[in-house]
């Protein structure tokens, strides 16, 4: 049985209160396709970040200081690990080449799905955890090789190769349209039903963030095994990630260092989760304050971004030429734009 500092009455309050967010967002505030510029991403994520802050605060005032820090650990932490989210959907957007004014219901639908996946994830985990203690071992070493693999390795470029798979495996098992029809993600052509492209790139989006998910929850696993504090920390910084996606796409790429900051956090989080477990015998449990896990995770994301600001690395001959221009005007370094391609797709 899963032990859960959150009572039947405040599980049911947070997900009311998600819900009706999610319904107000779509239903009021997006209720038209329209594409989401900077400014209006920036209200949106001062919106969420100040929203979770303030939900910090409860957990804080309800469950003390200790449950807080492991809250907002587990908040940073996911929001820094869905930054890669985010290069990935870059990746996939300008692959599909989907309008810019439909990027808005792709996310949305995408973290509905991402919610109610999280979720299936979350408490079965966290129920093999608590079943099988020794389990944390094993995510402990994950999270270890993950984090020394971004450092070392670095990420396979990929990712566009996985789409395409996704995307053909749909394309063989559903009846696909050869372009968008608008927002749809399904439309009726001669008496049958058809997924429409936007519907393909849904699903590429949601494959993505499963992936992605074998990460993160194991992370936050190492901070904590209380149900209401790993899920709601999980869904709060979700919440967050559409409108981090409009105000990151242009920009992201300059944040060359970030994987590595990344990767000393997943190591960080592995090695905090064997310390704390013990090796029997041979090494006695070592506790680490939720204080000190935060300010460790929060100098790596800070740092690592600072640095990418203040040293970015020297572009590659390649790049150099690819952005120079063909009527010989000087070489440009603003970021390509999603809305540049048309919003049809060929094949």
């Amino acid at each position: 049985m899963l032990e859960s500092t959150g009572s039947p009455l405040a599980w049911g309050i947070f997900t009311l209160i998600i819900l009706f967010l999610l319904a107000l967002d779509l239903g009021v505030f997006h209720r038209k396709a329209h594409r989401v510029g900077m400014r209006e991403a920036l209200y949106w994520s001062i919106f969420w970040v100040a929203l979770s802050l303030c939900f910090n605060g409860y957990i804080w005032h309800s469950l003390g200081q200790d449950k807080a820090l492991e809250f907002l650990n587990a908040y940073i932490i996911e929001k820094a690990l869905s930054v890669d989210n985010i290069f990935v959907f870059i990746v996939i957007f300008r692959y599909m080449k989907v309008a810019a004014d439909h990027l808005h219901r792709v996310l949305y639908a995408g973290i509905l799905g991402a919610l109610l996946l999280r979720a299936l994830f979350i408490f079965t985990g966290l129920t093999i955890v608590q079943t099988f203690e020794w389990t944390l071992y094993i995510f402990g070493a994950f999270l270890l090789y993950t984090g020394l693999r971004l450092l070392f390795i670095g990420e396979e470029d990929d990712d566009t190769t996985q789409d395409n798979w996704v995307k053909k495996q749909s394309e063989r098992w559903l009846r696909v349209t050869d372009k968008f029809e608008g927002p749809k993600f399904f439309v009726r052509q001669n008496g049958q039903l058809f997924a429409t492209s936007l519907f393909v790139t849904l699903l590429m989006i949601e494959t993505a963030d499963v992936v992605f998910a074998l990460d993160s929850i194991p992370a936050i696993f190492g901070i904590s095994t209380d149900p209401y504090i790993v899920f709601t920390s999980n869904v709060c910084a979700i919440m967050g990630l559409r409108a981090m996606f409009f105000l990151l796409e242009n920009v992201i790429e300059k944040f060359s260092y970030l994987n590595y900051g990344l990767g000393l956090i997943l190591a960080f989080v592995g090695a905090k989760m064997v310390l704390e477990l013990g090796l029997g015998s041979v090494m006695a449990p070592i506790h680490v304050k939720p204080e000190w896990s935060l300010a460790v995770v929060g100098t790596l994301l800070v740092g690592s971004m600072v640095l990418s600001l203040v040293f970015p690395p020297k572009a590659t001959p390649e790049q150099e030429a690819a952005a120079t221009t063909t009527n010989g005007e000087p070489p440009t370094d603003e970021p390509t734009k999603l809305d540049k391609p048309g919003p049809t797709q060929t094949d």
